[in-house]
């Protein structure tokens, strides 16, 4: 062949592959084409949130997410071609894709730039998933070299930003992963995949790489700050339904009560000693042994009677949840029932001796989903019983094999779908009782967690961290980390699961300043739970009154409960507004470049900010023991946002944002500032949630900004409020005239105060100020639903 014919053959098949390249169909929802041999499809999903779908051509690539439940809109937009560029506009994002390398790059529709994919940053590699021909796949971003990313789940290890790092993700006890990430640029990105997966920032390059995927499926959603990036997660994954009122009060647990008298002896002493309580946790074993594993019913002789114990705890006013499992003994009637149909996994989970003799079920398979139910409603939701505490939902996987993740599913390998046990585990729970009941509100305490799970009426905890300050610490940024991701609702074991680092742990000093800290933190948590091994964690495990750690447990107890309208009235707002209850600080200020990576403090709803103690202050080593030094009074730095100014909870103080400033920390002081423009209602001191209407609520207001309060009331369970059944009063400050506005009552619900009164205080130094309701109100007015103007 001579020179000339070839050239120009390669000139023709260069203007055929070029022509390949630029052809591109336009769709419904976006565009598809073609590009090196890679399908690439754009959905616009809305305005704000765009799918991404990539696959090698010639192989149909379709799905159906176990996350995503929001269906696309049909959304308005323009598809402009310049060159080898193609330009998508919505009223909110910009896209572009390049027609030559497949490079897809996103902006705002004012042009501010948010996320480029790397170029040729696009791999699929020949996978075989146990016996099925798929692909590994991987995708690689570039983000800006400062900026700062947040979620990804919750993880132990103390950063808040999650950048610079490589995680792999697969679930495990102590660790969620979520493969979502949130930046400061305010836009986030879903990875839908649920095999295990490799995280890696490094160089500024950001890759997720999945170890079975028939394509690469992802999301990316704009917003205009971090709530409303959260706001578009919702919107694909689900929105947030509330827990009833008595879920926000005080919980204890331990592992685990040995017999019904014990527990019910336990609600008896908290009544008794005057402590608020209102929920009571039973863990496991109440099945009695392994091969009878979470047989969902009583069959330990120590639990003689459960209806009674149920009832019991009932008339004590508290709640009761109980422990359930994602595995069963092989003795067990589910057991029976899930190997007929093939819905039991053999690899080796927890607890693994003897070998064989408990096995994790398949809740990817809708009967499978049906026969856990069928056994847990009549053999506890029977009984009464309030909540589920679900453990080991990631699940227990002990000793891993690569065998074992061939191991078969309804949808297919373990391994493909890995990562959303929780989310269907949990699911399967929470739609089988809402499919019966809409009495009680779904509430499940779970230890892990997959994207979507929030649609749920879960609440995740951080699992069972080994105690230790640093652990301490670490569960702040793991919660928030967690909250990034869409999630709102987590918790931790207060004082730690394992007690391994202390002999004697009630004796030991550092144990016990620990353990006040960690209750001091859990007071703003979405959930204060006391729960642990190796040493009981009652408050009366902890001397009496007047002893130091007792004085500062029931302080931070009771105050919990005085918070309860903000923290119910917060709910509400996730709910509602999709907002979120533990919020880092750069939710809400974002602007200061200071507290991007602070991992120690935190807001807690929109008004107060939280800075945990995380460290000994009061004990030392003599002799070779812990002694208790309380003669010299510490201090903690802490860095007060700028944009507003703020007060001391405790002393009123009012002080500038944008410095650090120290505060004194005696044991029973967990530093505390309320945001300038703040309207702040404190509660009755009661023993449990509901034992006394607000109709006397203390209404405190922060000065020195505008702000605004809604109050949400409503029968504190049930799901009545989903048909409007509930009340709001929104209270509004103007502060240039100072007057407070209090809005006409909107809505009404069963057994509503008509009429009650506010208790208002300016909160200025000394006055109205710290845990203790104030007795000096500048104004008292009487409210019957009507608008009122009051002038202070």
């Amino acid at each position: 062949m001579n020179t000339k014919l070839i050239t120009t053959l390669l000139f023709i098949q260069l203007i055929a592959s070029v022509t390949l390249a630029q052809a591109h169909q336009k769709t419904d929802l976006g565009i598809k084409t073609v590009i090196n041999n890679v399908v690439v499809e754009i959905q616009f999903y809305n305005p704000s949130i765009v799918r991404v779908l990539k696959s090698p051509q010639g192989k149909a690539f379709t799905k159906k997410s176990l996350s995503v439940i929001y269906l696309p809109q049909r959304t308005v937009f323009s598809v402009i071609k310049s060159g080898q560029l193609l330009t998508l506009n919505s009223d909110s994002l910009s896209v572009n894709l390049n027609l030559k390398n497949g490079q897809i790059s996103y902006a705002t529709h004012t042009g501010k730039q948010l996320l480029n994919e790397q170029e040729s940053g696009v791999v699929f590699a020949d996978f075989n998933d146990a016996g099925t021909k798929t692909y590994t796949i991987s995708q690689s971003f570039v983000l800006d070299t400062r900026e700062h990313i947040y979620g990804l789940g919750q993880q132990q290890d103390g950063k808040m930003s999650r950048r610079n790092i490589k995680l792999n993700m697969v679930q495990g006890n102590t660790d969620d992963y979520i493969p979502f990430f949130l930046s400061e640029k305010s836009y986030g990105l879903f990875w839908d995949n649920y095999s295990p997966t490799t995280y890696q920032d490094m160089m500024g390059i950001t890759t997720f790489t999945s170890d079975a995927g028939d394509g690469i499926d992802y999301y990316l959603m704009a917003g205009n700050n971090a709530d409303g990036v959260i706001s578009c997660m919702r919107k694909l994954t689900g929105q947030v339904p509330m827990f009833s009122l008595w879920t926000y009060g005080y919980w204890q647990s331990k592992e685990r009560y040995q017999s019904q008298d014990e527990l019910v002896g336990v609600v008896k002493k908290y009544r008794e000693l005057g402590v608020p309580i209102d929920g009571i946790i039973q863990d496991w074993q109440y099945w009695g042994d392994n091969e009878h594993w979470n047989a969902m019913e009583f069959l330990n002789s120590n639990f003689y009677n459960p209806k009674k114990m149920v009832d019991d705890v009932h008339r004590l006013h508290t709640h009761m949840a109980i422990s359930i499992w994602a595995s069963f003994g092989k003795q067990t009637k589910p057991y029976s029932e899930l190997e007929k149909i093939g819905a039991l996994y053999n690899f080796v989970t927890w607890p693994e001796n003897p070998a064989g003799a408990v096995k994790v079920y398949d809740p990817f398979n809708p009967l499978a989903r049906d026969i856990y139910w069928k056994y847990l409603r009549n053999g506890l939701f029977k009984l009464g019983i309030d909540g589920w505490w679900m453990d080991s939902s990631e699940p227990d996987h002990i000793h891993p094999k690569p065998a074992d993740f061939d191991t078969k599913t309804y949808l297919g390998s373990f391994r493909k779908v890995r990562n959303a046990f929780p989310l269907m585990t949990v699911g399967g729970v929470s739609m089988h009782q809402r499919s019966v009941s809409s009495e009680k509100r779904v509430f499940i305490l779970t230890r892990s967690a997959f994207a979507g799970q929030q649609r749920y009426g879960s609440n995740t905890w951080t699992g069972d961290v080994v105690a230790s300050w640093v652990a301490l610490k670490n569960q702040i940024s793991a919660g928030l980390n967690f909250s990034l991701c869409g999630i709102p609702y987590w918790n931790c074991d207060l004082g730690g699961f394992f007690l391994w680092n202390f002999k004697e742990p009630l004796q030991n000093a550092d144990y016990r300043e620990l353990y006040a800290r960690w209750i001091e933190f859990g007071t703003f948590t979405p959930m204060m739970r006391s729960h642990g091994t190796d040493a009981p964690r009652e408050i009366y495990q902890f001397g009496q009154r007047g002893d130091k750690i007792y004085d500062a447990i029931e302080k931070y107890i009771n105050l919990r409960y005085s918070l309860l309208p903000y923290v119910y009235a917060s709910s509400w707002d996730v709910t509602k507004k999709q907002s979120t209850m533990t919020r880092a600080l750069v939710m809400d200020f974002a602007l200061d470049k200071q507290v991007l990576d602070i991992n120690d403090e935190y807001m807690f709803g929109k008004s107060i900010l939280v800075s945990p103690v995380t460290q000994a202050m009061y004990n030392k080593r003599q002799d070779s023991i812990n002694v208790v030094d309380y003669s010299e009074i510490k201090s903690k730095s802490i860095y007060l946002p700028q944009g507003t100014d703020w007060y001391d909870f405790w002393t009123g103080e009012k002080m500038s944002g944008g410095q650090t400033v120290q505060k004194k920390t005696p044991l029973d002081i967990i530093p505390l500032y309320v945001k300038a423009g703040s309207i702040l209602p404190l509660g009755p001191k009661v023993q449990y949630a509901t034992e006394k209407k607000w109709d006397k609520l203390e209404i405190r207001i922060y000065e020195g900004a505008n702000g605004e309060f809604t109050l949400y009331e409503d029968e504190n369970d049930n799901y009545n409020y989903e048909k409007g059944v509930h009340s709001t009063i929104i209270f509004s400050w103007n502060n240039q005239q100072k007057v407070l506005t209090i809005g006409d009552r909107k809505g009404a619900y069963p057994g509503m105060l008509t009429n009650r009164k506010f208790n208002i205080v300016l909160v200025r130094k000394e006055k109205g100020t710290g845990s203790v309701l104030s007795e000096n109100f500048d104004k008292i007015v009487g409210y019957s639903g009507k608008k009122l103007v009051i002038k202070l």
